[in-house]
């Protein structure tokens, strides 16, 4: 296709040359497409490794306790970890789990705050800042997307474990 369009290109140019090297652009792009995806389909084992190899770091991260100090892990942390690129380990957890890095960080983000909203009588803005946020409100956001809850009432629906 790169010859064809190198060819087209050279070749003297008349009102069709234009059309057909982006025709043959968009083929190049949809083969370049395909081979992507099918490599989900026929590297399973691939991709579950990499799946694994990815909870096990962001657990290890969690069960730290520097988060206030480490901040809430970006994608790029756990790409370069398993010497991916983002948008591919973003793919492939998509693909596998059918939730992207951040939202699996954030799902891990709200666990953790779940266990401490119920375990401690610290203030949201304190857990917040203890799990890495600058600001409460971000946390709260988060936590209410992910859990259908403030942090205030998931904890007033629990309020013996305090």
């Amino acid at each position: 296709m790169i010859v064809r369009v190198k060819k087209e290109y050279s070749q003297n140019i008349d009102r069709h040359t234009h059309g057909l090297i982006l025709n043959q652009i968009e083929m190049l792009l949809n083969y370049s497409d395909r081979f992507y995806d099918r490599q989900f389909f026929t590297r399973n084992k691939t991709g579950n490794d990499i799946t694994q190899r990815f909870e096990s770091l962001l657990n290890d991260y969690f069960n730290e306790d520097h988060l206030t100090e480490k901040r809430i892990p970006e994608v790029k942390y756990f790409a370069e970890k398993l010497n991916l690129s983002s948008n591919y380990l973003s793919d492939v957890l998509s693909k596998f789990t059918g939730k992207t890095t951040i939202e699996h960080v954030h799902l891990k983000l709200v666990d953790k705050a779940k266990n401490i909203l119920l375990g401690s009588t610290k203030s949201v803005s304190e857990i917040a800042y203890e799990l890495g946020f600058e600001h409460s409100s971000h946390f709260t956001k988060i936590f209410k997307t992910k859990a259908g809850i403030s942090p205030l009432h998931f904890r007033k629906q629990f309020p013996e474990q305090n």
